[in-house]
C-alpha cells in the first residue's frame, strides 16, 4: 500500500493546477489552539526548519505540506535531471518549477507568501500555501497546518476572528476523507481541549481523529501525562501520542530537529519508560503514514467514481460551451434555422424538449381556444344586461306614437345586435392571450432547445426582437379579423336561419299551445261563443282588436271577473280611452288612485298629472306586454346561441390562419432576412465575456479529471488491498 500516498499527491497536483476543490482528497488536518506545537510538530515530521516560529499566531494561512520520500537512485536521478544540490529540497505551487534546497529560504518565502495575502499585521485568510518537501528522510503524508483557535483579535485581525479560524478549520475537517490530528498542550486540562471539542463535532464517533499531546516536559513538577497517553481522561479511538518539542530557546539557539528527536527519546525512556515504543515523534511519523494509506485504501473506490461522474458531468459541460467559431456565415444560418425550426416544433407539439411542469407552445394555444375562451363565450347571459323593462322600452321605442298590432321587428334587431356586440371583447382577449403564448415560445426555445443562442447574446436578443416585431405586426391584422367577424355578425340578422326557423317555429307552437289552453280555462259566465262580441253583440272591429291570440291574454289576464270584455280590451291596448274612463272614475272618488302612467315615462318609475308632480308608479304589465317581452326575449335568446356557436368556431379559425401560421411560415425568411447579413457578422456573433473564460475552464478542469482518473487507474488491485 505504500505507493497508495504518492498517487493521492498526485491527484493534490492535478487539482490544484485548475485550483478546485471538488474532490475531497485523503489528508491529515492538524488542528489546536495557538501556541500548542502544531508547527512543532509538523518540523518534527519533515525533520527540518521550515516553518515560521515565534509567540502569538505565527500560522495565518492554510499550509498543504505534502512530503515525498525518494530513494537514493530516484534522488540521483532527479538531481542530475534538475541540477540539484542536495538530498532534499521544495517546491511551491505557486513559484511554479522553481526548487528550493536552502530551507531557510523556504521559511523566507512561506513569511512573504502569507504577508503578500493576509498582511503584515496577524491578519488571517484562507487561501491555501502548497508546499512539497522532497527527502529520503521522510515517510509519505499529505499534512494541511491551520491557523490556531484563538479566543481575542489582535492587531489588524477583525471582530470576529474566533468564528472566522473555526469555520476554515470546519471546512478541512468537515472532509470525511481528512484524518483529523488534534493537538494539545500537556501542561492544560486535557478536558478543556478545543481542539478535540472541535474534531468530536464534526467526528463523533472519533474514527479520524488521532491526539497528539505536546509540551510532555513541560509539565508541572510531580505530574505525569501517565492517565492521559492512556487514554483515561479522555478515549481517543485512534490512539494518542505524546511527543515533545523544541522549546523557543532551542530553536533561537539552531538546536537541529535530529538532536531534538535525540533528547525527546532520552526524555522518553527516563519518564515514560513502558510507553517509550508507543510515543515520539518516529512513531507518530509511522502512524499518521499507516492510518493514511488504510484512509486512501477505503477512500479510493468511492473517489474513483466520484472522478468518473464529474469527468462526464464536465463534457456535458462543454459541449454545451460549443466550440470557436471558425465559419461565422454557416454558424449564423445554422443557429437562425435551428431556432425558426425549434420555434415551429414547439408550436406542433414535436419539440425535442417537452415541457413537463405546465403546458406551453400549441399546446396552450389550444387550451386558450377550446378552454378559456370556450368557456368565458359559454358564460355569457345571452339576456346578459337586458332587463324587461329594457325590452319593453325597446318594443315601444320602435312602435313609435301609433300603438302597434304586432310586435315591431326593429326591436328584435336593435336589441340582438346589442347582445351579440359582447361577444367582441372576449374574442379580443383570446387573441391578445395566443399573442403572450407565442411570445413566450420565444423564451422557452433559448432555455431549452437553442442554448448555443446563450453563447452569442448579441444574436438572442436580435432574434427575440426580429420574431417580436414579427407578432406585433400580426396582431393588429388578427384584431381586425376578429373585429370584421363580429361586424359581420351585426351587419345582417338572418332570421331565416335553419336553426332559428326551427326554434321561431317550435316556440310558435308553445304560444298557440297556451292560447289554447287559456281559451279553455275561461269563466262559464262569459261563453265562448260571445267573448269576442262586443256591447250589443257586435264583432269589435279591427281597430280595437289585434288578433284573436292577443283578445284570450287580455280576457284571461283581466284582474275583475265582472267587467266588460270590450273594457278589457281597452284597457289591455293601453289607448287614451280606456285611460280617460279610468280618470273619471279616479275624479268620482274621495281619494284619486295614481294615474295610469305614460309609456314614455314608465321606465323611469314616475307618472305624469297636469300639475307636473311626479308621483311614484307601481304596476304589473299587462298580458300582452308579458306575452311580447316573452317573446322578443327567446327570439334573442335563440339568435344569440347561432351567433355564439359561429364565433366560437371562427376566432380561433382566424387566429391560427392571421397570426400562428403566418408567424410558423414566415419566420425564418424573416429571421434570415433581418438578420444574414455581412456587416452584422461581427457583431452578432461576439460571445459573451465570461462564455471564453467558462470554456477554457471546463476545459482545464475536464483535462485534470482525465488525467486523475489515468492516475488512478494506474493502481494495481494488490496496491489497493
Amino acid at each position: 500500500m505504500e505507493p497508495l500516498i504518492p498517487v493521492i499527491n498526485k491527484l493534490q497536483d492535478v487539482f490544484n493546477t485548475v485550483g478546485a476543490d471538488i474532490i475531497q482528497l485523503p489528508q491529515i488536518v492538524v488542528v489546536g489552539t495557538q501556541s500548542s506545537g502544531k508547527s512543532s510538530v509538523l518540523e518534527s515530521l519533515v525533520g527540518r526548519d521550515i516553518l515560521p516560529r515565534g509567540t502569538g499566531i505565527v500560522t495565518r494561512r492554510p499550509l498543504i505540506l505534502q512530503l515525498v520520500h525518494i530513494d537514493p537512485e530516484d534522488r540521483r536521478k532527479t538531481s542530475e535531471e534538475n541540477a540539484i544540490d542536495g538530498e532534499e529540497w521544495g517546491k511551491f505551487l505557486h513559484t511554479k518549477n522553481k526548487i528550493y534546497t536552502d530551507f531557510e529560504e523556504i521559511r523566507s518565502e512561506i513569511e512573504a507568501e502569507t504577508d503578500r495575502i493576509s498582511g503584515n499585521n496577524k491578519g488571517v485568510s484562507d487561501e491555501s500555501i502548497h508546499l512539497k518537501i522532497f527527502s529520503p528522510h521522510v515517510v509519505n503524508l499529505t499534512l494541511v497546518d491551520l491557523p490556531g483557535i484563538t479566543k481575542l483579535p489582535v492587531g489588524d485581525q477583525p471582530k470576529d476572528i474566533e468564528f472566522q479560524i473555526k469555520e476554515l478549520i470546519i471546512k478541512y475537517i468537515s472532509n470525511p476523507n481528512s484524518i483529523i490530528l488534534a493537538v494539545t498542550a500537556a501542561n492544560t486540562d486535557m478536558a478543556t481541549s478545543e481542539a478535540l471539542k472541535v474534531a468530536r463535532d464534526v467526528d463523533p464517533d472519533g474514527r479520524r481523529t488521532l491526539a497528539v499531546v505536546t509540551k510532555l516536559d513541560l509539565m508541572d513538577a510531580g505530574t505525569d501525562a501517565m492517565d492521559i497517553l492512556m487514554g483515561r481522561v479522555i478515549p481517543v479511538k485512534l490512539g494518542i501520542i505524546g511527543v515533545v518539542n523544541r522549546s523557543q530557546l532551542d530553536i533561537n539557539q539552531r538546536k537541529c530537529v535530529a538532536d531534538a528527536i535525540r533528547d525527546e527519546y532520552a526524555f522518553l525512556q527516563k519518564k515514560y519508560p513502558s510507553l517509550t515504543n508507543r510515543n515520539g515523534t518516529k512513531y507518530l511519523a509511522r502512524t499518521l503514514n499507516r492510518l493514511l494509506m488504510h484512509h486512501i485504501r477505503d477512500c479510493l473506490p468511492e473517489l474513483k467514481t466520484r472522478i468518473n461522474v464529474l469527468s462526464a458531468q464536465y463534457q456535458s459541460l462543454l459541449n454545451s460551451y460549443g466550440e470557436p467559431v471558425d465559419d461565422k456565415n454557416s454558424m449564423l444560418l445554422q443557429l437562425i434555422t435551428k431556432f425558426a425550426a425549434e420555434y415551429c416544433h414547439t408550436i406542433e407539439g414535436t419539440a425535442k424538449y417537452i415541457e413537463t411542469t405546465e403546458l406551453c407552445g400549441g399546446a396552450r394555444i389550444c387550451y386558450i381556444f377550446h378552454e378559456t375562451f370556450g368557456r368565458t363565450l359559454e358564460s355569457v347571459d345571452p339576456l346578459g344586461g337586458l332587463s324587461t323593462i329594457d325590452v319593453l322600452t325597446a318594443i315601444r321605442n320602435a312602435t313609435g306614437p301609433r300603438p302597434a298590432l304586432f310586435v315591431p321587428e326593429v326591436s328584435f334587431e336593435l336589441l340582438v345586435k346589442r347582445q351579440v356586440k359582447r361577444l367582441e371583447e372576449p374574442s379580443l382577449r383570446c387573441v391578445e392571450l395566443v399573442h403572450e403564448e407565442m411570445q413566450r415560445i420565444i423564451q422557452h426555445c433559448s432555455n431549452y432547445s437553442t442554448q448555443e443562442l446563450l453563447r452569442f447574446p448579441k444574436l438572442h436578443d436580435a432574434i427575440v426582437e426580429v420574431v417580436t416585431a414579427l407578432l406585433r405586426k400580426r396582431l393588429p391584422v388578427t384584431n381586425e379579423m376578429v373585429h370584421n367577424l363580429v361586424a359581420i355578425e351585426l351587419a345582417y340578422i338572418n332570421t331565416k336561419h335553419p336553426d332559428f326557423a326551427d326554434a321561431c317555429g317550435l316556440m310558435n307552437n308553445n304560444i298557440e299551445e297556451q292560447r289554447r289552453n287559456r281559451m279553455r280555462d275561461l269563466p262559464s259566465a262569459v261563453p265562448r261563443d260571445k267573448s269576442l262580441k262586443g256591447p250589443g253583440g257586435q264583432s269589435p272591429s279591427p281597430t280595437e282588436l289585434f288578433s284573436e291570440g292577443q283578445v284570450a291574454k287580455a280576457v284571461a289576464g283581466g284582474s275583475q271577473s265582472g267587467q266588460n270584455v270590450s273594457e278589457q280590451t281597452d284597457s289591455g291596448m293601453g289607448n287614451w280611452r280606456g285611460m280617460l274612463k279610468k280618470g273619471e272614475e279616479f275624479a268620482a272618488g274621495d281619494r284619486p288612485a295614481a294615474l295610469y302612467p305614460l309609456p314614455a315615462m314608465q321606465q323611469k318609475g314616475y307618472a305624469v298629472n297636469l300639475l307636473d308632480v311626479p308621483v311614484p308608479v307601481s304596476r304589473k304589465l299587462s298580458a300582452r306586454e308579458q306575452r311580447d317581452c316573452e317573446v322578443i326575449e327567446r327570439l334573442i335568446k335563440s339568435y344569440f346561441l347561432i351567433v355564439r356557436k359561429n364565433i366560437q368556431d371562427s376566432v380561433p379559425k382566424a387566429v391560427m390562419h392571421f397570426l400562428v401560421n403566418h408567424v410558423k411560415d414566415s419566420l425564418q425568411s424573416e429571421l434570415v432576412g433581418q438578420l444574414y447579413k455581412a456587416a452584422l457578422l461581427d457583431d452578432l456573433l461576439t460571445e459573451s465575456e465570461d462564455m471564453a473564460q467558462r470554456r477554457n475552464e471546463a476545459a482545464d478542469m475536464l483535462k485534470a479529471l482525465q488525467k486523475a482518473s489515468q492516475v488512478i487507474a494506474e493502481i494495481r488491485e494488490t496496491h489497493m488491498w
